[in-house]
């Protein structure tokens, strides 16, 4: 009860700070005219809807009726284009006011972004969870401000492992192995799904390595992909499960993420590490799908993989009153909470987390956003990521090919990222 009673407290005292932010912004603009922020929105609509559209369409009309001479035009773009399109615009001398993205720290490195400090009230600048609060840093400092999160975790088709004879989701390396050799022996078509094609390997590889204790980067986070932990994973994955014949009729490094979510949704995978957007689509089509955290080498991981998208706010035009004013508003609970629950995806502050856990309509989200406080997310703050992320995508899959070595593929990969790292 104590507890409750305090993140209630904690709750209240950041609505008030977020209340308190907005009552002034009536005069953002000092009598000088009004200020139109333009901004560049990726749409998460993967129906081909206008979900997306709808969501800035009523922020912003609630946000331009508090805040008379502030207006806001939003230009949604897809996935496919969104970063392209802000980045020709940047470059043509055309930043726009804020960008809702894929990645920040080139154009903090490049000094056209404001800080969080420069543009958040001090209530919802500590609101953010704190793992995305350090992703979202360049040089130690915040310019990246987490706009959603999710996080990763095993599914498994509970269907199948009952036809299998597995009693229990796997909780260690070995169980997985032995689960998935059940699910072969009964004619499972991926046991296991591993997707290392260039699609997202570089999620899937972060996953394993961080699941053996590793990671893509050591204690002073610079790279260290070809660790003695990291190995010793790829060892593992290419001797335990596929060259078991474990994973499936087609190489882990030509299958594709999107290729093997389908194939889940269908029913022909026992088992994959997944993200909430694939339980709701899995559970459309039939699947009783269970989750549990990763397994470790030997234990449960002693973390998992998390994942943001990033909002900022660009220099260029100087309205640093009315970006901060909108953000405060974008951040309020209430809009993080329709966003995030509307798209299942995960919030990126503590209050929203905390409403969303205890929501019994968001209940097959909780093991999710338990495990994001503690999640690790790739290392987005390097301007070498983009190159590092795009190597590991083309080479990953390479080994855990038949005959490969792993320690000679993490080798490569780590002295590409090395010299990308020394050019930052």
């Amino acid at each position: 009860m104590q507890r409750r009673r305090f993140l209630g407290l904690a709750a209240a005292a950041g609505a008030l700070g977020l209340t308190a932010g907005l009552t002034g912004c009536s005069s953002l603009t000092g009598g000088d005219g009004d200020v139109t922020l333009k901004l560049v929105a990726a749409d998460y609509d993967l129906t081909g809807g206008d979900s997306t559209k709808k969501y800035w369409a009523g922020l912003v009309a609630a946000f331009e009726a508090k805040n008379p001479g502030v207006k806001v035009q939003v230009q949604i773009e897809s996935w496919n284009d969104v970063d392209r399109k802000v980045a020709e615009l940047v470059k043509a001398g055309q930043a726009p006011d804020l960008a809702q993205i894929g990645a920040y720290a080139d154009y903090a490195a490049a000094g056209k972004l404001y800080s969080a400090d420069e543009l958040l009230s001090i209530p919802v600048q500590a609101n953010f969870l704190a793992p995305l609060v350090s992703a979202g840093e360049y040089k130690r400092t915040q310019y990246g401000m987490p706009f959603v999160a999710s996080t990763r975790l095993l599914f498994y088709n509970k269907e199948l492992f009952e036809k299998a004879g597995v009693a229990e989701p796997p909780t260690t390396w070995d169980e997985l192995a032995a689960a998935a050799g059940k699910l072969r022996k009964k004619g499972v078509t991926y046991p296991f799904a591993l997707p290392l094609g260039p699609e997202e390997a570089q999620a899937e590889t972060m996953m394993w390595l961080l699941s053996g204790g590793g990671g893509y980067t050591d204690g002073t986070d610079r790279y260290k992909i070809d660790s003695e932990a990291n190995v010793r994973t790829f060892d593992w994955l290419r001797t335990h499960l596929v060259g078991e014949g474990l994973t499936g009729p087609v190489a882990p490094g030509k299958l594709n993420r999107k290729e093997a979510f389908a194939a889940f949704s269908r029913g022909e995978v026992g088992m994959l590490n997944g993200h909430p957007s694939l339980m709701q689509e899995a559970e459309k089509q039939g699947i009783k799908v269970g989750k549990v955290a990763l397994p470790g080498s030997d234990g449960k991981a002693k973390a998992t993989m998390g994942v943001a998208d990033w909002i900022m706010g660009f220099k260029q035009n100087g309205h640093r009153k009315e970006i901060g004013a909108f953000l405060d508003f974008v951040f309020s609970d209430e809009n993080v909470l329709r966003f995030a629950g509307d798209n299942d995806l995960l919030p990126a502050t503590i209050t929203a987390s905390l409403a969303m856990q205890s929501a019994p309509e968001h209940a097959s989200l909780r093991e999710f956003l338990e495990a994001l406080p503690d999640s690790q997310l790739p290392p987005v703050g390097k301007t070498s990521w983009a190159q590092v992320s795009s190597s590991v995508k083309a080479e990953i899959g390479k080994a855990v090919e038949p005959g490969a070595k792993p320690s000679e593929v993490l080798g490569r990969l780590a002295r590409e990222a090395t010299t990308a790292e020394s050019a930052e």
